[in-house]
């Protein structure tokens, strides 16, 4: 299915880890479901120096929340606070129409549930005043099928999809549906760019959007390479981690290619490597993921974890990913 005239929003905006200042005597962000990728959102609108209305029915929702908040905050201050910000801008609602009342965009994040979802975009759909978009961070379902969850205005549904950790890394998918009104794209992509995103307009609905059909690609053929017994799971990841993954931190995996071709580009690379690469992507497995499989990638996983704390480890990604963005924001010639 193709998005509606998605050229119309332009291209992907650019924007830094803190990207500029949203306006925050505007009306508030309004949060939906404070799960992990819901309190990551909450976060990252409240440090840009948005009012932030959350909604979450599950019990202890609004604390866990505010506990995710302050743990993310540390991160966010040393990346840079926008005028404003404050934890203390967040508030709770008794409902999901409480919560999108007033608000100027609406970031829903609850569960990959359809039957729970529809329920929730209805009553959304319902409060939340015209022209406000809703963005849902589905990661799994289609915005024309979240549209249809949404009779009131349908054109104002589309997906956000971030990634975890949702208010450190920039990347946001905006997927239309076919129903979404350019003006909506255009807004959507503009209020995620002055928030510190980096949004990519995905141009046609396909199941995973953009970014996890890529992961997905990585992971069949690592997946394969296992069940081969061609390298070990701590391999794998060795591989990737120490060799192109570093350079993929900084640069797209074509713009990588260009740059090996040397003066000659993409073109002197698709040409002297492009037949064994060819011949590569023939070779590329197929597996499928069995019970015996699943167990090999659990084992594999679990050993090259031995004897780590991941708590550590965790910490340790995070704080490393901050120092890469920061010292990004300082380089000026990455596209």
């Amino acid at each position: 299915m193709t998005a509606a005239t998605p050229e119309a929003a332009g291209t992907a905006v650019k924007a830094g880890a803190a990207g500029t200042a949203v306006n925050a005597g505007a009306a508030p962000v309004a949060v939906i479901g404070a799960g992990v990728i819901g309190a990551g959102w909450a976060a990252l609108f409240l440090a840009r120096g948005l009012d932030v209305t959350a909604f979450d029915p599950a019990p202890g929702a609004e604390e866990r929340l505010r506990a995710r908040i302050d743990l993310a905050w540390p991160a966010l201050t040393r990346l840079g606070l926008r005028d404003g910000s404050s934890r203390d801008r967040l508030t709770f609602a008794a409902t999901a129409g409480d919560a999108v009342a007033g608000a100027r965009f609406v970031q829903e994040s609850g569960p990959e549930r359809p039957g729970l979802k529809r329920t929730l975009l209805a009553a959304l759909d319902e409060a939340a005043p015209a022209g406000v978009p809703i963005a849902s961070s589905s990661s799994g379902l289609q915005p024309s099928l979240l549209q249809e969850m949404c009779p009131r205005h349908p054109e104002r549904v589309l997906v956000g999809h971030p990634f975890n950790p949702a208010y450190l890394i920039p990347l946001v998918e905006v997927v239309p549906g076919e129903r979404t009104d350019p003006g909506v794209v255009r807004q959507t992509m503009d209020f995620y760019s002055r928030a510190g995103k980096r949004p990519v307009l995905v141009r046609q609905e396909v199941p995973g959007h953009l970014a996890n059909r890529l992961q997905a690609a990585l992971w069949r053929e690592a997946y394969s390479l296992v069940e081969r017994g061609v390298a070990t799971v701590a391999d794998i990841d060795a591989a990737v981690a120490h060799g192109p993954g570093l350079r993929w931190a900084l640069l797209g995996p074509l713009v990588n290619q260009h740059l090996s071709g040397g003066p000659g580009g993409m073109a002197h690379t698709l040409e002297h490597l492009g037949p064994p690469a060819q011949a590569w992507m023939d070779d590329l497995g197929t597996p499928r993921l069995t019970p015996e499989l699943a167990g090999l990638l659990v084992g594999g996983v679990n050993a090259e974890l031995d004897g780590i704390d991941q708590d550590a480890m965790v910490a340790d990604r995070d704080a490393l990913l901050v120092g890469l963005l920061e010292a990004k924001s300082r380089h000026h010639a990455l596209p």
